[in-house]
C-alpha cells in the first residue's frame, strides 16, 4: 500500500496493577474498518487500557464510530491517556466520542471505579464550535484532566467558552494548549475567568489565537491573580499591542517557576520591545522572554484593530440573528425594527428586512449559510456569474464555493452541486486551458511556486475535500489526474495538517 508510510499507529496496553509496561508499536495503515476490528479484538482479549494512541491516521467520523464500541467497553474503564490527534474526526466525530466517554464515565462510575481520563489529545481534526462544544460536556463530567491538546480545531469564541467552563471543573489541569484557535475577546475574556480558578496549570499555549489586546488584559488579571505554578505562557501571534503585552510583563513579577513568556509576532514596534525586556529585567526575568525577532511592528493607526473588532462583532450578531430566525421560522417579507436617526434622534424610517444573499455577496464574503441562502439555483448562479474561459476566474470562484464547505450533508451537497455546474461548464467548453486552470489552482493552493506573488490560502481541507469528488465525475478530465497526483503526494506543511483529505483524494486518484 504506497501511503503506509505516511500513517501509524501506536497502541500501549497496560495491566493497572503492575509496574510494568507491555507497550509495543505497530505500524499500519489505520482506516475506519480497522478501528473497528481493533477495539473488538481489545474487547474480547479482556484488554485494561491505560494509554490509546491512534494519532496521525485517516480514519474520519466513521473511524470514531469504529472504536466507538471500545470506549464505552470496559477496556477503556481504565484509560488515563487518550491521544487523537490529526485524524480527520470533524464535528460528527467529535461528537461520538464525546458521547462515548460520556458513556465510559457512567458505566465505569457504576461499578465504583470512574473514568479517570488525565490526558487528552485531539489537534487538526476540524471539531469546530459543535465539536468542541460536545466535547466540552464531556470533560465537565469526567472533571480528572491534567492535560488538553486541541490545536488548529477552527474553534472560535462559543467552543472556546465552552471549552472554558468545562476547564474549570477539572481542578487538576496542568497543560491547556488550544494554539492556531480563534479567541477574539469573548473568547479570551471566558478562559481568563477560567484561569483565575486554576492553581495547577503550568503550561498555557494559546499562541496564534487572536487573543488581541483586550483579551491579552484578560489575561494579564488572570495571571496576576492565580497561576501560582505558572511554568510557560505562549500569546504569540495574537495581535497584541504595546500596553497590552507590558500589562503580561507585569503580571508575571511574581510567578517564580515561569521559564518562558513568548509574545513574538505580536504588534510591539521596536519602542515596546524594548520596553517590555526593561520591565521583565527590573524584575530579574529577562531570560524568560522568548525571542521577539517576528514583531509585526507597531501600527501606526490606534483605530486599525477596533474597527476589525467592531465588524467581527456585527459578523457574530448577525450569525446569531440568522440561528435565531432558523429557530423561529423565516421572518416575515414586512419584518421591520425601529432605528433611531443618528441626526435628529427620531425614528428613522421603517426598514424592511435585509434581502437574502445574491452571488455577488457570496462571492465576496463566502460561507456555508450565504451559499445556503442562495437557494436551489445557486449552482447555476455561480456558473453564470463567472468567466468560464478564464481559468485564473474559473480558479478563484472554484476556491471561494470550497472554502464553505463542511462535513454537514446540507452544506456538503450545496457546495459540490456548485462545483459541478462550475466545472462542468468550464471543461466542456472548447476554449477553456484545463493545464492553465490546474497548475493555477496548486499555485493558489501554495503546492506550485510562482514567479506572481500570490498568497496561498490557508486552509486546504475544503478544496481538497472537494476535488475528491471532482475527479470522480466524467466531466473531469482524466489527463489531469497523474499531474494532481504528482502534487499530492510532495511534502507540504499545509497538505499533511489535512491528512484525512489528502489521504482521501490520494485514495481516489489511484484509482481514477
Amino acid at each position: 500500500m504506497p501511503l503506509e508510510r505516511h500513517v501509524h499507529r501506536e497502541a500501549a496496553v497496560r495491566d493497572p496493577a503492575s509496574s510494568a509496561s507491555a507497550s509495543s508499536g505497530v505500524h499500519c495503515l489505520l482506516v475506519s474498518r480497522h478501528t473497528t476490528s481493533l477495539g473488538e479484538g481489545l474487547i474480547t482479549a479482556g484488554a485494561q487500557l491505560v494509554e490509546l494512541d491512534l494519532s496521525d491516521n485517516a480514519f474520519g467520523p466513521d473511524g470514531v464510530r469504529g472504536f466507538e464500541a471500545l470506549l464505552k467497553s470496559s477496556a477503556c474503564f481504565t484509560l488515563h491517556e487518550l491521544k487523537l490527534n490529526n485524524c480527520g474526526m470533524g464535528i460528527g466525530g467529535g461528537k461520538i466520542l464525546a458521547a462515548a466517554l460520556t458513556e465510559c464515565h457512567r458505566k465505569s462510575s457504576a461499578q465504583g471505579k470512574p473514568l479517570g481520563l488525565k490526558v487528552f489529545v485531539a489537534g487538526r481534526n476540524r471539531l469546530e464550535n459543535d465539536g468542541a462544544t460536545a466535547l466540552a460536556e464531556a470533560f465537565g463530567i469526567i472533571g480528572t484532566l491534567e492535560e488538553v491538546h486541541m490545536p488548529q480545531n477552527g474553534i472560535n469564541h462559543p467552543g472556546v467558552t465552552a471549552l472554558a467552563q468545562a476547564f474549570a471543573i477539572n481542578p487538576l489541569l496542568r497543560v491547556i494548549n488550544l494554539n492556531d484557535n480563534t479567541f477574539t475577546e469573548k473568547g479570551a475574556v471566558a478562559m481568563a475567568k477560567t484561569l483565575k480558578t486554576l492553581r495547577q496549570v503550568e503550561v498555557i499555549n494559546f499562541g496564534d489565537c487572536l487573543v488581541r489586546s483586550k483579551g491579552a488584559v484578560a489575561m494579564s488579571e488572570a495571571v496576576r491573580g492565580g497561576l501560582p505554578k505558572l511554568k510557560e505562557l505562549n500569546l504569540s501571534f495574537c495581535e497584541i499591542k504595546r500596553d497590552a503585552a507590558l500589562a503580561l510583563a507585569e503580571a508575571v513579577a511574581d510567578k517564580s517557576e515561569l521559564e518562558k513568556l513568548d509574545l513574538n509576532g505580536n504588534t510591539l514596534g521596536a519602542e515596546g520591545c524594548e520596553q517590555l525586556q526593561e520591565v521583565l529585567d527590573g524584575f530579574r526575568m529577562a531570560k524568560v522572554l522568548a525571542s521577539l525577532s517576528d514583531d509585526e511592528g507597531e501600527e501606526e493607526e490606534e483605530e486599525e484593530e477596533e474597527e476589525e473588532e467592531e465588524g467581527e462583532d456585527e459578523e457574530e450578531e448577525e450569525e446569531e440573528e440568522e440561528e435565531a430566525q432558523q429557530g423561529q421560522g423565516e421572518p416575515s417579507p414586512t419584518a421591520s425594527r425601529k432605528i433611531l436617526d443618528p441626526d435628529s434622534g427620531e425614528p428613522a424610517p421603517v426598514l424592511s428586512a435585509p434581502p437574502p444573499a445574491d452571488v455577488s455577496t457570496f462571492l465576496a464574503f463566502p460561507s456555508p449559510e450565504k451559499l445556503l441562502r442562495l437557494g436551489p439555483k445557486s449552482p447555476v448562479l455561480i456558473a453564470q456569474q463567472t468567466d468560464t474561459s478564464d481559468p485564473e476566474k474559473v480558479v478563484s470562484a472554484f476556491l471561494k464555493v470550497s472554502s464553505v464547505f463542511k462535513d454537514e450533508a446540507t452544506v456538503r451537497t450545496a457546495v459540490q452541486d456548485a462545483v459541478d455546474a462550475l466545472m462542468k461548464k468550464a471543461f466542456s467548453s472548447p476554449s477553456f486551458n484545463s493545464n492553465a486552470f490546474l497548475t493555477r489552482l496548486l499555485i493558489h493552493m501554495g503546492l506550485l511556486k510562482s514567479e506572481d506573488k500570490i498568497k496561498a490560502i490557508a486552509n486546504l481541507y475544503g478544496p481538497l475535500m472537494v476535488l475528491n469528488h471532482m475527479v470522480q465525475q466524467d466531466y473531469f478530465p482524466k489527463a489531469l489526474a497523474p499531474l494532481l497526483l504528482a502534487f499530492m503526494t510532495k511534502p507540504n506543511g499545509a497538505l499533511e495538517s489535512c491528512s484525512f483529505a489528502r489521504h482521501n483524494l490520494l485514495q481516489t486518484l489511484h484509482k481514477v
